[in-house]
């Protein structure tokens, strides 16, 4: 019978840490002095009109595809360096995994504003508009690649890490030839997730109101809010379909040729039966130009791995783990005499800033948080129902991963936020309104979080293991008991972990709609913090976002980072 070996135990956290209360309160320090310094930006904004004629689209999607590259290339880097510190430095593990499930939880569009604000007192507006959207779209796709990192270090097979060790490789090619080829698969489906995120939050990235100022940037997002919020429908299909043609265009030229080659790198004795293809992954293969640069990197990377090999002589992983430093450096301790003063100063003063608000105000807090987190768990639960089975065919049959792949990917790449204006439009006078119309947003943006994990997880699974289950005639029941699930467990984690967060951050979008002049809102902290940042009500929009940060933490440390440590402990595929 196939099992999933025993790791080694690993300590249990507590719900709240010290880490956690230090985290909470240079979040609060660093809300209060972005509030400080958007008290001196401009009292009134006007961004550039927004053309909805179909001719301006093609210029609209470079703009917006070039803010969305120079994101994901910020969060891809962001991704390899953080997970690589928090997988392979045990103290740094203590207070990054803490902080990236603040971070991730954080709703972005709560700080947009001061973010905003903030650049817009020290920078030219245009400058400002651009790196606070950059910056946006950089927070919806830099945490679900991280915790995708991470998870494939911390689940690396311990053959692996035998083989680094015996061949005395250091930490710069262990990195190039184990763990960056291991993670490579989950990193491609992920990165797909993470533009798909991007494509959501289009929209608040491009056009965003605070108070009298209203910041635009000409893009996709900002045409489809235009367009939205002028209820011009046929402006609405041709944003769209703009958005939809790009996506394919990403999907035949990056995405469909990196799944190609990305299959290499799978941990299996045994090809399968049909590995994916590509046109354009042909076409590159089959180019003399492209061969000629091949090589002229080659050179380079050799030269960087000998600059890197000299760096860490004699510092190869003679073990499975590097050794744990023993207390802080006399720099960090510096650094921490010099913070930690400013961070307590600006913590207090946003106390004081919180002391302000109404005891109705805190009661609108409490059940709209309650309210917020029964929508996020209906979502959450829906979106596992249908993901799993489907995301397990996709990922492990080729001839239907030809045909269903495309598909998925284009569909999950429109920005809910660009089709929420229809739906609220035929269901809002429904049975349950907009209530039950916010839940169904927080699907549609969540669900492919879940979906990309359950089709990296599957694809991943060896072929030899199938093989194996085949050749000992195990029922379909008995499969999905001792090869699938165990195998999926790790993803279903990090894919439920991201999508959790990004649902909560979604609940801003969700709960509070314009469409046509009108504002629908209903009950939730995600209204209450849309409605705070238009009006400026700067303590209820602190005393809503930590609200719902405080929320996500607990979720994380009583449920999700408990089977994470499961998932560490035992579902390690060997």
């Amino acid at each position: 019978m196939l099992r999933f070996r025993y790791g080694p135990a690993l300590v249990r956290r507590a719900a709240f840490t010290l880490a956690d209360v230090f985290i909470l309160l240079a979040l609060a320090a660093l809300f209060y002095a972005g509030v400080r310094l958007a008290f001196h930006a401009p009292g009134a904004i006007r961004g550039p009109e927004i053309s909805l004629s179909v001719a301006a689209l093609p210029w609209y999607a470079l703009l917006s595809l070039g803010r969305m590259t120079a994101a994901y290339a910020l969060s891809f880097l962001f991704s390899l360096a953080y997970g690589y510190g928090a997988a392979r430095s045990p103290a740094g593990e203590k207070v990054l995994i803490p902080l990236l499930d603040v971070l991730q939880s954080v709703p972005i569009l709560s700080f947009l504003p001061v973010v905003l604000l903030g650049f817009s007192a020290v920078l030219p507006q245009k400058l400002a508009a651009e790196l606070a959207a950059v910056v946006l779209i950089f927070t919806s796709q830099a945490w679900n690649l991280t915790f995708c990192f991470y998870q494939a270090l911390t689940t690396l097979p311990d053959e692996l890490r035998e083989a680094s060790a015996v061949f005395r490789l250091d930490p710069w090619l262990r990195l190039k030839k184990v763990e960056l080829p291991f993670a490579a698969l989950a990193l491609v489906w992920n990165s797909m997730m993470s533009w798909s995120g991007g494509w959501f939050f289009l929209m608040a990235a491009e056009i965003f109101h605070v108070g009298a100022r209203d910041f635009r940037l000409p893009g996709l997002g900002s045409y489809l809010q235009v367009a939205a919020g002028a209820g011009d429908l046929g402006a609405i299909v041709s944003g769209l379909t703009a958005l939809v043609a790009v996506i394919v265009l990403l999907d035949q030229l990056v995405w469909r040729p990196l799944l190609c080659w990305a299959d290499k790198f799978k941990v299996e004795t045994v090809q399968g039966d049909a590995p994916p293809r590509s046109w354009f992954y042909d076409l590159m293969a089959r180019s003399a130009l492209l061969a000629r640069l091949q090589g002229v990197m080659a050179g380079s990377s050799e030269r960087v791995d000998r600059w890197f090999h000299a760096r860490y002589a004699g510092r190869s992983w003679a073990g499975l783990e590097p050794p744990a430093r023993p207390g802080l450096s006399w720099r960090a301790r510096l650094a921490a005499a010099v913070v930690a003063p400013c961070l307590l100063y600006g913590a207090w003063r946003a106390g004081v800033m919180l002391t302000s608000l109404a005891a109705a105000s805190w009661t609108a807090i409490g059940l709209g948080t309650l309210a917020t987190m029964l929508r996020v768990t209906l979502a959450l639960a829906l979106a596992l129902v249908w993901t799993v089975p489907v995301g397990v065919v996709i990922g492990t049959k080729r001839r239907i991963a030809e045909l269903l792949q495309p598909i998925v990917q284009v569909i999950a790449s429109v920005p809910a936020t660009a089709v929420f204006p229809l739906l609220v439009l035929v269901l809002i006078r429904a049975p349950g309104g907009l209530a039950v119309v916010s839940t169904l947003l927080m699907l549609l943006g969540t669900q492919w979080y879940l979906l990309f994990n359950v089709i990296a997880g599957a694809a991943a699974i060896p072929q030899d293991l199938r093989d194996t289950t085949a050749l000992l005639g195990l029922g379909r029941s008995d499969r999905w008991r001792v090869l699938v699930l165990p195998s999926l467990f790790p993803y279903l984690i990090t894919g439920s972990i991201t999508a959790g967060g990004g649902a909560w951050n979604a609940s801003i979008v969700a709960e509070h709609v314009e469409f046509g002049g009108r504002t629908h809102a209903t009950l939730g902290v995600g209204a209450l913090i849309a409605d705070a940042t238009g009006r400026g009500d700067y303590p209820l929009l602190l005393g809503s976002t930590l609200a719902l940060v405080g929320t996500v933490i607990l979720i994380n440390r009583q449920l999700w980072r408990r089977l994470y440590r499961r998932a560490q402990d035992r579902y390690r595929l060997e």
